[in-house]
């Protein structure tokens, strides 16, 4: 990260109003040797306090993000806060206008590119840019997900455990005060590289999100999203809380063991055989899989290997062998893991 990076930005992060501008990721293509792609960045700053910078758009097909987060920009005015709010809503605008998890010019996924290299394909080159002007600004890092096009959520507000024990406190307690259904804490199983996983290592409160999925996207859904982000903001003394209705507090769980993660062991047509929230012991039956080479033979079964509830269940039914199809939680409890 300490190559200065190649994207360009019209607006200056530390000039007091309301800024709307892009970031200027500079691309040759097939039809343009000189060309750039803008990605929207919004600046809001008012007197001194902590520094908030707000990510959607991750992944192209979670869109709870980019709403929720243009919502906030449209409205927030500089006199309503104190510090700083610095909004991306469509981190990865090429998937987003794609409506894909991966970017369709690099085919890379910009949650498994930090940090990037500012030299890089354009996903890492954004990355890049986050790792070494945002990040490092930042006292609060919210990344806006949900389970997009492949996975049910329940939503929820998520982080890594860390073993600063001052900074897990912290995020816990942004974590409770988003007043998401659940707090969820989980694990890293399908590679490097994520923006969370960054910011915590830079010792930044940092928040993710899994905000249902596309079949999911409704009022209750961004409603979540957008409370839980003023409440947040709240919380971190750089807005005003809101007034309205305290939500039901969070459940904090857990997804703590290799296990916890079912992935297929054969490719086919998945049937789900359970459904989020259900509660499962190990060994019960939570899906098959139809192979479709051999519709005479029996499906194969999938069965829990640990005991709790369904906190995540894949979507889409074709599925691969690998693939993520189920999520098991169990009660977190903070003390035991201090």
């Amino acid at each position: 990260m300490s190559m200065q990076s190649l994207i360009t930005t019209d607006v200056d992060l530390d000039k007091s109003g309301k800024q709307f501008g892009n970031l200027a990721v500079p691309q040759s293509t097939n039809s343009s040797g000189w060309a750039k792609r803008y990605i929207p960045i919004v600046v809001i700053k008012n007197g001194d306090g902590p520094t908030a910078v707000l990510f959607g758009g991750n992944h192209g097909d979670e869109l709870e993000g980019p709403v929720a987060l243009m919502n906030l920009a449209r409205k927030l005015e500089p006199v309503q806060i104190q510090g700083r709010v610095i909004i991306v809503p469509m981190l990865n605008r090429p998937a987003v206008e794609a409506g894909t998890r991966l970017s369709p010019l690099d085919g890379c996924n910009m949650n498994r590119a930090f940090p990037g290299r500012p030299n890089d394909t354009i996903t890492g080159m954004i990355a890049h840019y986050v790792s070494s002007t945002l990040l490092p600004i930042a006292d609060l890092v919210v990344d806006v997900h949900s389970g997009g096009s492949s996975t049910h959520f329940l939503p929820s507000v998520n982080m890594h455990e860390v073993s600063d024990r001052q900074q897990m406190q912290k995020m816990i307690d942004a974590g409770l005060a988003w007043g998401a259904p659940y707090l969820f804490i989980y694990e890293d199983v399908a590679g490097a590289g994520l923006l969370p996983s960054l910011a915590e290592q830079m010792g930044k409160v940092t928040l993710g999100t899994e905000m249902g999925s596309k079949s999911q996207f409704g009022v209750e859904i961004l409603d979540i999203t957008a409370r839980g982000i003023e409440n947040v903001l709240a919380w971190a003394n750089i807005m005003q809380p809101s007034g309205s209705a305290a939500p039901r507090p969070s459940e904090i769980v857990g997804a703590t063991k290799a296990e916890d993660y079912i992935m297929a062991p054969a490719s086919g047509i998945f049937e789900p055989l359970c459904e989020l929230g259900d509660e499962v012991k190990q060994g019960t039956p939570v899906g098959q899989i139809h192979r479709i080479e051999h519709p005479e033979r029996e499906p194969v079964a999938v069965e829990a290997l640990t005991d709790g509830m369904i906190m995540a269940r894949r979507a889409i039914p074709l599925t691969l062998q690998g693939e993520m199809v189920i999520t098991i939680v169990r009660p977190y409890e903070i003390s035991s893991h201090s």
